[in-house]
């Protein structure tokens, strides 16, 4: 086991990742208030490993309220949300019940916006099953559900007492689902360290073929990657908006095809690309750089382009955006490989080309 820290203050916390840590109670007991925890999954992860989570707890003497709400990314709504809300009261759960995110992203995020919701605040506990997940959204506090005319429009910021990130958990991950979460770990390389992006170029085969050696090192990178910028901008005041690289595209995308019908993180792949054309556009990056963004994102079964939503919506779609600042959007683009910035004076007819090349 492996672990980091996210420095917040006294709402510091632990993140460990290693094999063997859904059976770890003995690392979740000392963070609950009252043993009494609602464990909160989905329909896919339940039968995989709720039993073994819920088996470990009781064994330390921890009461455990199960919550199991659909598996997609068309779930993460306001009715999910109201069904673990609901099983909360029905159990009569007080301020000292702890919630766990046993699942991916939108488990996490889900049990989170609940946790950060349910009587005006209670603790949660991350725990990530899903690559994506583990090196991204379990991390850093974001939490919400999404809306009809926007991704992750409403939510809040709410630090998890802990992530366990059970490497274990990724193979039973499906090749797709594997493929995704690298996208994010490729994001990390790109915004932060050109290092990281080189050794992944190196390990990409390693990583997919889920070599526990490589898949550490990319899981621990990419998260004391997120946790030096989440430390610094907790709130996506300033530089946190370098972690969105690729996903004002990205959202865009999964908002304009109908969400569920690309994974967040092909989403993120095809919008890194629409990113990184617009670096160029903008006199940053060579076009080498570029096509070494794209071969990577396609040696790993990633989509690179966007068919099916024109220039046009794709801009409509962009203008609904958290970031956005006097109707202007702002662009997460790369200055060079591993160090991004955050451009909010793109001209239209910069962004329409990059937009024609790639979207159609």
């Amino acid at each position: 086991m492996q672990t980091l820290s996210v420095a917040l203050g006294e709402r510091r916390y632990s993140v460990h990742v290693g094999p063997g840590l859904l059976g770890r109670a003995d690392l979740i007991v000392p963070l609950l208030p009252r043993r009494q925890v609602a464990l909160v999954t989905n329909t896919t992860v339940e039968p995989l490993y709720m039993d073994r989570m819920v088996t470990a707890l009781a064994s330390a003497g921890v009461a455990v309220v199960r919550i199991v709400i659909p598996d997609g990314e068309e779930h993460k709504d306001w009715r999910s949300l109201n069904a673990i809300f609901d099983v909360l009261l029905e159990q009569r759960c007080g301020r000292d019940t702890t919630l766990i995110a046993l699942g991916g992203g939108v488990v996490g995020d889900l049990a989170g916006f609940a946790a950060a919701c349910y009587q005006r605040g209670v603790p949660y506990i991350q725990v990530p099953t899903t690559l994506l997940a583990q090196v991204d959204s379990s991390v850093g506090g974001k939490t919400a559900v999404n809306h009809p005319l926007g991704k992750n429009m409403i939510g809040a910021f709410h630090q998890p007492r802990m992530v366990l990130a059970d490497t274990d958990t990724l193979r039973t991950l499906p090749k797709r689902e594997l493929r995704a979460g690298m996208a994010e770990v490729i994001k990390h390389g790109l915004i932060r360290d050109a290092a990281f992006f080189s050794w992944i170029e190196a390990n990409l085969d390693r990583l997919l073929a889920c070599e526990s050696d490589a898949l550490d090192h990319a899981i621990v990178r990419s998260i004391a990657i997120k946790a030096e910028i989440v430390e610094k901008d907790e709130r996506e005041q300033g530089m946190r908006a370098l972690l969105n690289f690729g996903h004002t595209f990205g959202h865009a995308i999964e908002a304009g095809f109908g969400y569920g019908v690309w994974l967040h993180g092909e989403a993120v792949a095809a919008g890194m690309v629409l990113a990184a054309d617009l670096s160029a556009e903008l006199g940053y990056l060579p076009q080498s750089d570029v096509t070494r963004i794209r071969t990577l994102l396609q040696r790993a079964g990633l989509p690179t382009e966007v068919k099916g939503i024109g220039p046009a919506r794709m801009q409509t779609l962009m203008s609904v955006d958290k970031k956005a600042k006097d109707g202007r959007v702002p662009f997460v683009v790369l200055e060079r490989l591993g160090a991004a910035a955050l451009r909010g004076d793109v001209a239209p007819e910069v962004l329409a080309r990059t937009l024609t090349r790639l979207a159609a």
